[in-house]
């Protein structure tokens, strides 16, 4: 079995160079490229006017599908909507900030959504909204925490807060959709699983087997209880499931304070449905792709999309490529027991 193991370990070293050596040139192809392109370049914010984009479409449909006299009376419609727009003035009007949020494991995301609404809260009045296209199926804890955290400071202020669901927000991502004052989401969305996660393999008996000891010295009784290479005990064990226990409590309690009228108990069992029962268990408030959302905010609103941009220099992609390929067994298996995949 040993030597099995360790001819494993060989090849899989061997095929992983291999990977990473292709790794490296395809970035440095890519960073050339880049670099001739002009891209990369400083920190940015990207804002763009949604609502000319949809004025455009329209107007690329009437150009190929009217007629000659049809698109002069589509012409004169939009000469006179502009007009209107431009009379009223676009800063009277209300305005939807519209942000996207995709999540990962480790809510990478959440980096440019807090340079996002930083930026917004610097702007938005109490009469605008700001619309989270929020796609998450959970992950890590406190990662997830930080990311509800930042769209509790829309509430805070006293600005409209929807959060739009088209494929799911559970876990740690229904955490972040439970904040907004509205949810709305596609039919066939999921949402839910307000539960909490740990998981570790365990390889003690593989070790002692093989007359190999780990030993582990801490300070603190519980600095360290489920490990990945030690014996386990009973008592290690129980303080996982208490504090598995607290986080559920405080992530029950929080989604009570922001949505106080749902039925915790029936929902915070770690199921999670599809958005058309998600209505009837309170977990949503309107069954609406963010496309229709969308279209429909447009003939009351400006829409305003922002995207915080921040290039990662070559160095480090180049470093997160090779911990990912040269060294991707190992830090997962280090990942897992620093974190003990606690997760939402």
């Amino acid at each position: 079995m040993l030597d099995y193991l360790l001819q494993y370990g060989l090849f899989l070293a061997e095929t992983l160079t291999v990977v990473a050596a292709v790794a490296v040139v395809v970035l440095l192809v890519a960073a050339l490229a880049t670099r001739r392109r002009g891209g990369g370049g400083p920190e940015r914010l990207e804002v763009r006017d949604l609502g000319a984009r949809y004025r455009e479409m329209k107007q690329t449909l009437e150009s190929g599908l009217l007629g000659a006299k049809e698109r002069k009376a589509a012409a004169k419609a939009r000469k006179r909507a502009s007009k209107a727009r431009q009379k009223k003035g676009r800063a009277d009007r209300p305005r939807v900030f519209v942000l996207d949020f995709k999540g990962d494991i480790r809510a990478s995301a959440v980096a440019s959504l807090r340079e996002e609404i930083t930026a917004v809260l610097g702007f938005a009045r109490p009469e605008d909204e700001v619309l989270v296209r929020l796609e998450n199926a959970g992950g890590l804890v406190h990662e997830h925490g930080l990311a509800a955290s930042q769209l509790l400071r829309v509430r805070k202020r006293g600005i409209p807060l929807t959060v739009s669901v088209d494929k799911i927000a559970a876990s740690g991502g229904y955490m972040m959709a439970c904040v907004a004052d509205r949810v709305v989401a596609a039919p066939f969305a999921v949402l839910g699983s307000i539960g909490v996660l740990a998981q570790i393999p365990n390889f003690h008996r593989l070790l002692d087997s093989h007359g190999i000891d780990f030993e582990q010295f801490k300070g603190g009784e519980y600095k360290r209880t489920i490990t990945m290479f030690g014996e386990n005990t009973d008592a290690d064990r129980a303080k996982l499931r208490q504090d598995i226990e607290d986080i559920h409590g405080i992530f029950k309690s929080f989604v009570t304070e922001q949505r106080p009228g749902l039925d915790i108990d029936k929902v915070a069992t770690g199921e999670h449905w599809l958005a058309r029962r998600a209505k009837d268990l309170g977990l949503c408030d309107t069954l609406i792709t963010s496309d229709d959302y969308l279209l429909e905010a447009n003939e009351r609103a400006e829409l305003v999309g922002v995207r915080f941009v921040a290039p990662k220099r070559f160095s480090t992609r180049l470093a997160e490529s090779l911990a990912v390929f040269a060294g991707g067994a190992e830090a997962a298996l280090w990942a897992s027991e620093r974190d003990r995949r606690l997760s939402l």
